[in-house]
């Protein structure tokens, strides 16, 4: 896994950093007003990276209001039991 000099986890398109912060909330149980919320480009690598500060990202705040995270949390225990 690539890291940028200031030991973030890198993503080399804005796509991929927002698919990782929806995976980041279906994958870690997170508690309000906790975890990564947004994504920004690094001054110091050019690459994208997760934060915890700012506002929402509007795609996350989405699948969020409308159930989908959840979803997918309890598909993902679900397929862990049938393991």
């Amino acid at each position: 896994m690539t890291k940028c000099n200031t030991g973030k986890r890198l993503y080399t398109s804005e796509a991929l950093a927002e698919d990782a912060l929806i995976g980041a909330h279906i994958n870690f149980d997170y508690r309000t007003g906790s975890g990564p919320v947004a994504i920004y480009k690094c001054d110091e690598c050019g690459n994208y990276h997760l934060t915890s500060h700012g506002e929402m990202n509007k795609r996350l705040a989405l699948q969020l209001q409308s159930g989908f995270i959840q979803k997918q949390k309890q598909a993902a225990r679900w397929q862990d039991k049938l393991k």
